[in-house]
């Protein structure tokens, strides 16, 4: 079968990567793709928001799987527009798809079902949210309600950094129409998790967990990103992980109830603070750099798990995982999550050290040459029987790469 992948990411790299594994998957297609994905199958020069040319290209090429990656196709319909054709595609409709694009839905949802998340308020102009700075404790985090490529959250530690923060999303609309709308809540402290589930019409059957790196440098310090690194599997204490299956119940009922038919990835955003787990936020799309640890570390058949969940005969019992240990480190372009500059050479090893992948994010071709095309580049992946091993053969390829713009977190896993 024909299968196609929007995005352009080491999310849909290593989708792809792990697709090409499968029997039944004969030809893959990518729409964008990057340089590392040309070497798995086909880049198709259609952006991911021109549903239109995606939908006449699936039909064109008699595509029989089509899978989303990024989150914006999603929300603007993409699904319905596939299936309105008879097209097979993986991913939650529009309606589904604003867990989201709205932080305020999503936190609605939450409150609704009473499924423990931090304490909240949403403002939709600035004076009303200044006015609740000060009911607030600090430190607070205010959140753009909007996509915002996963940097629309800060995490204010007075009121002076609360009010400047609430100038740059509301009055100078840093995040665009993203930032028109705000939602403060309470700070949680503790371990955050990735857990990242495949939603069957509305059955949550949960993939294995991760922990990703949001801040830039080490020390878990500098400006939050789309994710500097990643590693799977997290301990989790018995007893929090009994507490996170019956939130996930409570999310499957509440999908039932409120009418859902939520068929694709549910990302929920965990923090566990004195051994007590919160829903901290909800994606709707495989997580970016979760992917690309998870993928390495499933022993199943993808392309036959999202058929399954498709079809309604998804069971957990379907997802084997590896004992392996995965660490992903991401090489950024230098000066990301601001400016940076693109079209820099960069020099991939011959030969990767055995235990090691290595997923392209933001690459593209000049001539012949591999160039960064964006903030994060490079995902270079170690799998060891432990973290500390998986972590040395991620660091051993991370040094094989050569270029002048690249950098990178040293602390990742430690």
């Amino acid at each position: 079968m024909k299968v196609l992948i929007i995005g352009s990411g080491g999310r849909e790299h290593a989708l792809g990567w792990k697709l090409d594994q499968s029997t039944k998957v004969h030809e893959l297609y990518f729409a964008p793709g990057n340089a590392g994905t040309s070497f798995l199958g086909t880049n198709v020069a259609i952006n991911v928001t021109e549903i239109d040319q995606l939908v006449e290209f699936a039909k064109s090429e008699e595509i029989g799987l089509t899978i989303v990656g990024p989150e914006d196709p999603l929300c603007d319909g993409i699904v319905e527009a596939f299936e309105k054709e008879g097209l097979r595609i993986f991913g939650p409709n529009t309606e589904c798809s604003k867990f989201e694009s709205s932080k305020d839905f999503t936190k609605n949802f939450l409150k609704r079902h009473n499924i423990p998340t931090a304490a909240y308020n949403t403002y939709t102009d600035y004076d009303s949210a200044l006015a609740g700075l000060d009911e607030v404790s600090y430190p607070i985090v205010i959140k753009a309600d909007g996509l915002a490529l996963g940097k629309g959250v800060v995490i204010a530690e007075n009121y002076e950094h609360a009010t400047a923060t609430l100038d740059v999303m509301m009055n100078q609309a840093q995040f665009g129409d993203a930032g028109s709308t705000v939602v403060i809540e309470e700070f949680l402290d503790g371990p955050e998790l990735s857990l990242l589930c495949i939603v069957s019409h509305n059955r949550v059957i949960p993939l294995d967990f991760a922990r990703d790196y949001k801040r830039a440098l080490d020390g878990d310090k500098g400006l939050n990103t789309g994710g500097v690194g990643c590693y799977s599997p997290v301990p989790v204490e018995n007893h929090v992980q009994k507490e996170i299956k019956a939130i996930n119940e409570m999310i499957e009922k509440g999908l039932i109830e409120d009418g859902y038919d939520f068929t694709g990835i549910l990302f929920i955003g965990y923090i566990v603070q004195n051994d007590v787990p919160y829903v901290l936020e909800f994606n709707v799309r495989f997580g970016d750099p979760e992917t690309e640890v998870l993928m390495p570390r499933l022993e199943s058949d993808l392309f036959d798990i999202l058929n399954k969940a498709i079809d309604d005969t998804l069971v957990d019992e379907d997802l084997i995982w590896s004992n392996e240990q995965a660490v992903g480190v991401i090489l950024t372009s230098k000066g990301y999550p601001e400016a940076f500059e693109k079209g820099h050479t960069i020099k991939l090893p011959a030969q990767k050290p055995t235990g090691t992948l290595l997923f392209h994010n933001g690459t593209a071709f000049d001539d012949d040459s591999v160039v960064n095309a964006a903030g994060r580049v490079l995902t270079a992946v170690g799998l060891g029987k432990t973290k500390e091993d998986a972590r040395l053969l991620a660091y051993n390829l991370v040094g094989r790469i050569e270029s002048d713009n690249l950098t990178y977190r040293t602390d990742i896993a430690k």
